[in-house]
């Protein structure tokens, strides 16, 4: 069914469901994950910071926290027997939601599980939905993951 699973992780509670999600199915079809963290660096630097800070400190550190975070998602993956790819990706400028279904459609991916964070109304207009975008504009089949949800009181699981 699936070959190739292609899941953009941000170290989210979101992300993370996209990946026990993905993880599941993987074990299913017996597919490959391909993690993928987009680094933006724009909400990372305010853009007054010295540039030698910058290049120094301030993009280091946060390639080192992706790379780590990745590390630590494919480790948890293989535990399962799942063979996993791992792949860091600067937006340099462009929407995440583009690099995303451009790293899809460049690996070959079945399918893109990714997280949505459910904004509605005031935050999604001022933070935008790059799982909306992605599932809009993809030519691959999206399946988006809400953040798991504590059970409600009277219900069972």
């Amino acid at each position: 069914m699936y070959n190739t699973i292609l899941v953009p992780i941000d170290g989210s509670v979101t992300a993370e469901s996209a990946v026990g999600e993905a993880c599941a199915l993987a074990v299913l079809c017996k597919a490959r994950v391909r993690l993928l963290h987009v680094l933006d660096m724009t909400t990372l630097s305010n853009g007054f910071e010295d540039p030698n800070v910058y290049i120094t400190t301030t993009r280091p550190l946060a390639l080192k926290e992706s790379e780590d975070m990745l590390a630590r998602t494919a480790a948890m993956l293989k535990k399962f027997g799942i063979a996993v790819d791992v792949e860091i990706r600067e937006a340099m400028g462009a929407r995440v939601a583009d690099v995303i279904i451009e790293r899809a459609v460049t690996n070959k991916a079945d399918l893109i599980v990714i997280g949505t964070h459910g904004r509605r109304g005031v935050h999604r207009f001022l933070m935008g939905s790059d799982a909306e975008q992605v599932a809009r504009l993809s030519p691959v089949p999206v399946l988006l993951i809400k953040k798991a949800q504590a059970p409600r009181p009277g219900t069972t699981t």
